[in-house]
């Protein structure tokens, strides 16, 4: 059942880089317009001239109240935000964990705790489409994960996006999350051999090179978890949440204000690899 919560106010969802009217002019071609900060007076991009969108606080202040509004206080009840921006605040990422929604993972050799996980991303310079993901946290290394089969909405602005759709999904989530860590448990007693780990990786990364650090990834995820599937896993989701030394997979310096939209297609790779024939072909084996 819902709950009487708190409905918190774009001031005290967002982040102030966040908060701010867009606005649009016209460019000098006919058939396109600026997108501009309408609080800094920044120029944020060009998109046609039928293109149309929410500010980021109507987006994510809807998302965030139907969370509240359809899941129970137990859910709910201590969530937390972290946000990712790029592209100058034009795209922006409204990752919440739910930290009273947790499961536990036991290999052999080690234990940790997993919390459900919602995700949902807007871009205001027609750089993404609205989208929300769902998925879990590993608090022992922070790690994030989209698990499973993951569903999410895409539409192209706030005035399409069905929230019917994804309040159905919504309501579903933490049943679904529950079966997720079923899953991952499965993981971790699946016994993975070093060998078979390197050639399923050489076959599904296409590169000797990656293929190389993931296996030293693996390998390091595998002396904390155990020679397991978890720990494979977990080198997936490494990948996807660190791009530094602790990996070995930096991000090159391209000098442009993008690092967090690479983040998240590494989250959508390693959700794609799990789901590889070549990583279910390696369980089944």
């Amino acid at each position: 059942m819902p709950f009487d919560s708190p409905i918190l106010t774009a001031e005290e969802l967002l982040p102030e880089n966040l908060n701010f009217p867009v606005e649009f002019e016209p460019t000098k071609v006919a058939d396109k317009k600026y997108v501009i900060n309408g609080k800094t007076g920044d120029y944020l991009g060009v998109v046609g001239d039928t293109f149309n969108c929410a500010d980021h606080s109507d987006f994510f202040v809807r998302v965030h109240d139907a969370i509240t509004e359809n899941l129970g206080e137990a859910e709910c009840e201590s969530m937390n935000f972290r946000w990712k921006v790029a592209r100058n605040n034009a795209w922006a990422m409204m990752d919440m964990s739910l930290p009273e929604v947790t499961a536990r993972i036991e290999s052999d050799k080690h234990t940790t705790t997993i919390a459900q996980r919602i995700i949902a991303l807007h871009g205001i310079d027609g750089s993404c489409s609205n989208q929300v993901y769902f998925g879990a946290i590993d608090f022992f290394c922070t790690n994030g994960m989209i698990v499973g089969e993951y569903d999410d909405i895409r539409r192209k602005n706030t005035s399409g996006f069905d929230m019917d759709k994804f309040i159905k999904e919504l309501k579903g989530s933490t049943q679904a999350f529950y079966a997720q860590s079923e899953r991952l448990q499965q993981f971790a007693t699946k016994t993975l051999y070093v060998g078979d780990v390197k050639a399923m990786l050489e076959s599904l990364l296409k590169s000797d090179r990656n293929a190389e650090k993931m296996l030293n990834l693996y390998q390091q995820e595998a002396a904390v978890r155990g020679q397991n599937a978890w720990a494979l896993y977990s080198a997936f989701t490494n990948y996807a949440s660190y791009a530094d030394e602790r990996n070995g997979f930096g991000l090159r310096n391209t000098g442009k204000d993008t690092n967090a939209i690479t983040m998240f297609r590494r989250e959508n790779q390693a959700a794609q690899w799990v789901n590889s024939t070549e990583f279910k072909e390696l369980l089944a084996a």
